[in-house]
């Protein structure tokens, strides 16, 4: 019987700790922000300043948030599951320390933003394929050929680092 009650009693206290360190690990990490669409949770993890930083001041920061471009839009299901392989990859990469400070996109995920470039600039991408000649060299003109292979500083700027984005590790605080 007595055992019985330490056993119950362990069970309990095991269970408090766990959901506790649960709800710290949570508050801790601002879990919760990356199911919005705020950019501002993209810089939770310091390696993103610049890239946040480069976004705000970019052409594309009133049309386009980060999700409009990394991940699927239109069906809720795509959306939430590439939001949740990479949030874990990233927590992955950055709680075991093995992530590079050039941050190189999956594969995954540059087909994700070329999509959506083209969805975006469906219009362009028309005009352009239907005047390659007068806008674009025919024989660069490729559709394996990523927006970005010419189109490369649009919109996170030319050079991402802390000497080109001023105070970028101090965006986070700037914004509170």
């Amino acid at each position: 019987m007595k055992n019985k009650k330490i056993i119950i009693y362990g069970a309990i206290l095991s269970a408090t700790i766990a959901a506790l360190l649960l709800v710290y690990t949570m508050y801790a990490s601002s879990m919760l922000s990356y199911l919005s669409s705020d950019p501002k949770a993209c810089i939770n993890c310091h390696v993103m300043h610049s890239a946040y930083t480069t976004w705000d001041n970019s052409s594309h920061k009133n049309v386009a948030k980060c999700i409009d471009c990394h991940l699927p839009v239109g069906d809720v299901v795509a959306k939430y599951t590439a939001k949740a392989i990479d949030g874990w990859n990233h927590s992955v990469a950055f709680t075991l320390n093995t992530y590079k400070n050039n941050i190189r996109i999956s594969d995954n995920a540059a087909e994700r933003v070329q999509a959506n470039c083209v969805r975006c600039h469906s219009g362009v991408s028309e005009t352009v394929q239907k005047n390659a000649s007068s806008y674009h060299n025919k024989g660069n003109f490729d559709k394996d050929r990523k927006c970005w292979e010419c189109h490369k500083y649009v919109p996170h700027g030319k050079v991402r680092s802390l000497i080109s984005t001023p105070y970028s590790l101090g965006i986070k605080e700037h914004l509170k």
